[in-house]
């Protein structure tokens, strides 16, 4: 297993959590912000029974999903193989 190899690894998983990590920060504050003092905006009804709020905290969900979804996804395709090609390379 290479030292460099691991904390490259390291690196890039720290750097894609922390990416996404700011992305479901930023949707969340947003949101409560918006909520806070935006609510004229936040009231304004859609349809009947879907106003902007609603339908916006709606959306901070799926925003965090779609994060969870794109670090499985990354993980899957980048992180794992890498991690597997560490594990299995002959040791020093």
């Amino acid at each position: 297993m290479s030292d460099a190899g691991v904390k490259a690894l390291a690196r890039a998983r720290w750097r894609i959590a922390i990416s996404l990590s700011l992305t479901v920060f930023a949707l969340y504050f947003g949101f409560i912000f918006a909520v806070a003092f935006a609510k004229d905006a936040m009231a304004i009804m859609l349809m009947p029974g879907l106003s902007v709020g609603m339908l916006s905290g709606a959306l901070v969900i799926v925003g965090a999903w779609l994060t969870t979804w794109i670090y499985v996804r990354w993980a899957n395709a980048h992180f794992d193989p890498r991690r597997d090609a560490l594990h299995d390379a002959p040791r020093r």
